[in-house]
């Protein structure tokens, strides 16, 4: 296969990470193909090798030889997030590097950059502590942590972003930094919520929070009041505290034998909630919503440890996010589900659109509802522009040619200035950079 990149000096793959530890791959080698795959089935990734780090100096022994060869070079972890092949260039797997240390008295955790979120949750439970994860246990903690991070307690506490309180990052240049409010604050700003795109993140410390159990879980009505259902919960949002998270989803349910008999093969408005509270108050505050989608084919909700909140999310084919949610937008969404698999309108607002004076640059704080389509139908994106905000979000974007519109132009400007001075030349240029 005819590489895009010629390497500098002639050297031959397998000899350009002299001094690497971990295990090197190349292509038509056993365990390539499952190393270099992206979890956007649109990217088909042809890098010139994937190298597994087994610590943070394996990754600077990447990204040098990558300069010095000229060639592309990416971080990836757990296959989410990656939107663009680093074709020609030099993959490094973080997966091995995946400690998870826990300090319950200062509520914090410290973390790897191949630590996902199922093992965070599961060191941080015997102490009655959570972090801001996200829809799943699989998802790669820093990855989603620098996009921004939306998870089920972001309207009690915020963005994953917003609770990060040091990074330690290798810079373009090879030198590893320590980034937080007091050294390299420019840095530690642009890395809550502005992408990977100004280093490698090798550690990652963030802020837990006092969550052990919590009223959650899936409920399942009807399909056919999915208008008059959507049109209730605009209004019913206005009312419901912080501590309650939700999302009404539009599904076409499997015909299989793994799907619950009321629910096999039918087209059903499903509703995720997640409330971080006493169960009472959860059924109190849930039952003006579950009166108008009513009555249920199947209700899973339930008190349960937060560890078992995972939830799962809905790929962003299509996503727009809403100040407010129109009968024609909700007309328009009901229509689109008869046509693509599913539909989720989630709930914002919250401790998300009260940042504090040092917050990173996630933007649209202020976005009530988000909308997300994995199968959108032709004509759906013209038919929502014109009632959407015109704003993007990070973590939900496949698009790295739009990545700008994830920003505040503000924001933007700042970002741009940071990536100059720690990244000049723009060796980072794989995925989402600014």
């Amino acid at each position: 296969m005819t590489q895009p990149y010629a390497i500098q000096g002639d050297v031959h793959p397998a000899r350009l990470l002299h001094g690497f530890s971990g295990p090197v791959h190349l292509p038509g080698e056993a365990g390539y193909d499952e190393r270099r795959r992206s979890l956007n089935p649109s990217v088909d990734p042809r890098p010139l090798l994937v190298a597994e780090a087994a610590h943070e100096d394996d990754v600077r022994t990447a990204l040098l030889a990558a300069r010095r060869h000229g060639l592309p070079f990416a971080v990836q972890a757990t296959g989410h997030g990656t939107h663009a092949g680093c074709d020609g260039g030099i993959v490094v797997n973080t997966s091995a590097m995946a400690s998870v240390l826990v300090d319950p008295g200062r509520r914090i955790a410290r973390v790897g950059p191949g630590a996902r979120w199922g093992e965070v949750i599961a060191a941080c439970a015997p102490f009655g502590l959570a972090p801001l994860s996200g829809s799943s246990p699989s998802v790669g903690v820093t990855g989603y942590t620098l996009g921004g991070g939306l998870g089920w307690l972001a309207r009690r506490h915020g963005f994953a972003a917003d609770s990060v309180v040091r990074a330690r990052v290798l810079t373009a240049d090879g030198r590893h930094v320590t980034a937080d409010a007091g050294r390299h604050p420019d840095l530690f700003w642009a890395l809550r919520g502005g992408g990977g795109g100004f280093g490698v993140v090798t550690s990652l410390e963030f802020r837990l929070h006092p969550v052990s159990e919590v009223y959650a879980g899936f409920a399942y009505f009807p399909i056919e009041g999915a208008a008059e259902t959507l049109a209730a919960y605009r209004d019913w949002i206005e009312r419901i505290p912080d501590a309650l998270s939700t999302a009404i989803v539009l599904r076409w349910m499997p015909d299989d034998a793994a799907t619950p008999e009321p629910l096999r093969g039918r087209h059903v408005l499903m509703v995720k909630a997640v409330h971080a509270g006493e169960a009472d108050d959860a059924r109190r505050l849930l039952a003006p919503l579950w009166r108008a989608a009513g009555p249920a084919l199947l209700d899973e909700t339930a008190s349960m440890p937060y560890a078992r909140t995972a939830m799962g999310g809905t790929a962003a084919r299509h996503l727009d996010l809403f100040d407010a949610l129109p009968d024609e937008v909700i007309g328009t969404l009901v229509e689109a589900s008869e046509h693509a698999r599913t539909v989720e309108v989630r709930h914002w607002g919250g401790a998300m659109g009260r940042p504090g004076p040092d917050a990173g640059p996630v933007s649209r704080r202020s976005t009530r509802l988000s909308v997300i389509v994995d199968t959108p139908p032709p004509g759906l994106a013209e038919a929502l522009r014109p009632h959407a905000n015109g704003g993007t979000f990070l973590n939900f974007l496949t698009d790295p040619s739009r990545t700008a519109s994830a920003f505040a132009p503000d924001d933007l400007r700042r970002l741009r200035e940071i990536k100059h001075a720690y990244d000049p030349d723009a060796f980072f240029r794989v995925g989402h950079t600014v």
